[in-house]
């Protein structure tokens, strides 16, 4: 149990002094919180795009299954869609 209490400790200090280098360096904040606002904003985009175009699938399949008043409100709107 004492071993384990060590190892926590020493983890923990360490962790904290990585912290502690990366806070007190400015520059390396700076570039490391840009480069991850860079991955999340393409992150974001990619992801997007990606249910998007799921979402126009799904209302393609449902205009092609001509259901009376869900088919022609859909239609409309993959019209607006394929318009821009």
């Amino acid at each position: 149990m004492k071993n384990i209490d060590e190892l926590n400790f020493t983890l923990t200090k360490n962790n904290l002094i990585d912290l502690a280098e990366i806070l007190g360096n400015r520059k390396e904040m700076l570039i490391r919180n840009l480069l991850s606002g860079i991955a999340k904003g393409i992150g974001i985009g990619i992801g997007f795009s990606i249910l998007t175009a799921i979402l126009v699938i799904i209302l393609q399949k449902i205009v092609t299954l001509n259901i009376p008043v869900i088919g022609e409100y859909v239609k409309d709107v993959m019209d607006i869609v394929n318009r821009r």
